[in-house]
């Protein structure tokens, strides 16, 4: 004990080692010294390991680990989007149920999560009948809408779903209620709007413009068309950029139900003056005029329209009162209309009770084309009132006028399928798709008759020559100054595989169908024989 070194604190050689720490401790004072049981930890990969501190975990003995941390990213992340989405607490809950069972309580991580949840979300919106346009989901999730929807349909596969049909009016309602650009407007306006919306998207459902298209689309193409009806600055990269849809999309929506109208228009007397670019300022006319025809009984003719609800008079006389929409600036101090029925004039029109008499579509067109003779002496007249200080009415501003909206019809409210298409509006049309196939039939058609009379021709010339000369020649002679040169007629591909399965004998009621792929492989490849 004597050899060992002195305390630092009593300078005495009394220091023991700790039998539990091993540090020496002084027996006179009592003093633990420092740094007395140093041991330096060296030997390269045989000395003593130290501790691995893991991503995700605070060190040994952390709480958390890698499926606990995964699961706690996965929940947050699902509660971003409902939160985004404006879920309430009980969709999003069903959305959390939905994910974990498919999942099996592992959930994921990577970018197919973020779809994967999306799915979840949409197809429990779509299972509640609530709105959620696909668009903003996708958005949202940062994919684009079929890689969505194919996600879609795995979820609904897996869980052996059978989801209800998009309701496209409930879309518009929504959009028109609840999205920002609509918040500013007066609550009569909104209520208008909707009603109009809903009556143009029923007719659109009965014309077939919503079938296998893009809903949100359509929706936006109403939105503008019924905003420029009320004088809102509604323009379609704004509403289209809102829905999250394409514009070129929305511009094509809105063209086809604007040559919709136009067709409409085709029954008024001044149908013919009705084109794509004035029937928004025609639309009122329209609009009333099917408004009337869908308050009728479907597929009966002839019946007066006092049973409708209607006041002929008022809608005759507002037909013939609106001339701005042809281009007059008339200055009037009561409605022409008025004016027109009570006037001194002798029309054999004239009858005591009008709104009980029907009037032929002849007679429209004879009032309306006296109306046109009379303008002149109405501006006339509206010039002579400014000399004697009379008060100088405002221009008619068609737009501004919101007495033609009736909003009487059962289209304006929601209606099941069945309704819609018993509903008469003026208008039976057939899917676009339906009527570019006829073309397209009726194309072909014309193309193997042409082909028949080549082959004819080539096959046996004698009978061509000594024919009457309607054939169709490969060439043909033209002149170019005192030198004629042969030309060859424009042959196109789809004319040779005409050709081709024509000497192979198939039928033309196939090659009508257009499938030339398949007939080609059936008729002129067959790979079966090689």
């Amino acid at each position: 004990m004597d050899t060992s070194r002195p305390c630092k604190s009593c300078r005495k050689r009394t220091l023991l080692p700790d039998d539990v720490t091993g540090n020496m401790v002084c027996a006179s004072c009592g003093v633990v010294q420092d740094f007395d049981n140093f041991q330096a930890h060296i030997g390269g990969i045989t000395g003593p390991a130290g501790t691995y501190v893991r991503v995700g975990t605070a060190g040994t003995g952390s709480a958390y680990n890698y499926k606990e941390s995964k699961i706690y990213e996965a929940q947050k992340l699902i509660g971003d989007f409902m939160f985004k989405l404006g879920l309430s607490a009980s969709k999003s809950d069903e959305v959390k149920v939905m994910v974990e069972t498919i999942t099996t309580g592992e959930y994921g991580q990577g970018k197919w999560f973020p779809v994967f949840v999306g799915a979840c979300a949409y197809v429990v919106m779509r299972k509640n009948k609530k709105i959620l346009p696909i668009e903003e989901v996708a958005d949202l999730v940062g994919c684009d809408v079929y890689e969505l929807g194919r996600m879609i349909n795995r979820v609904v596969d897996f869980l052996d779903l059978k989801l209800p049909e998009f309701d496209i009016v409930n879309s518009l309602e929504h959009v028109i209620r609840n999205y920002p650009m609509f918040n500013e407007i007066l609550e009569d306006v909104v209520q208008r709007m909707l009603k109009q919306g809903v009556f143009l998207m029923q007719c659109l459902i009965k014309w077939f413009l919503t079938t296998g298209r893009r809903p949100m689309a359509v929706v936006a193409a109403v939105l503008v068309f019924v905003g420029e009806l009320n004088q809102l600055d509604l323009k379609i990269e704004d509403v289209a950029k809102e829905l999250h849809v394409s514009v070129i999309t929305c511009r094509r929506r809105y063209k086809e139900l604007l040559e919709r109208l136009v067709k409409v228009a085709r029954a008024l007397p001044w149908g013919e003056d009705v084109t794509m670019k004035n029937i928004v300022n025609n639309a009122p006319n329209v609009i009333q005029y099917m408004e009337m025809k869908s308050m009728s009984q479907f597929g009966q003719k002839g019946k007066s329209f006092e049973q409708v609800g209607f006041d002929l008079m008022e809608v005759v006389g507002d037909c013939v009162s609106k001339e701005t929409r042809y281009g007059f600036d008339s200055y009037t101090t009561e409605n022409c209309s008025v004016q027109y029925f009570e006037a001194n004039h002798k029309s054999p029109l004239r009858i005591e009770h009008p709104d009980k008499f029907q009037i032929s579509p002849e007679c429209l067109t004879m009032i309306y084309s006296k109306f046109l003779d009379e303008v002149p002496l109405l501006k006339a007249t509206s010039e002579r009132s400014k000399g004697n200080k009379r008060k100088r009415a405002r221009s008619f501003d068609l737009h501004a006028c919101t007495d033609w909206w009736k909003g009487k019809s059962d289209l304006s409210k929601k209606l099941l399928l069945k309704q819609v298409f018993e509903k008469d509006v003026g208008l039976d049309a057939s899917p676009p798709s339906f009527d570019r196939g006829c073309l397209a039939s009726a194309r072909r058609r014309e193309k193997i008759k042409t082909s028949k009379l080549r082959i004819q021709k080539i096959m046996h010339p004698l009978v061509a020559d000594s024919s009457d000369g309607n054939d169709i020649c490969v060439f043909k002679r033209i002149k170019s100054g005192k030198k004629q040169r042969k030309m060859q007629v424009d042959i196109d591909w789809e004319d040779l595989i005409i050709e081709t399965l024509l000497l192979h004998n198939v039928k033309e009621e196939e090659i009508e169908k257009g499938h030339y792929n398949v007939l080609l492989d059936l008729h002129v490849f067959d790979y079966g024989n090689l």
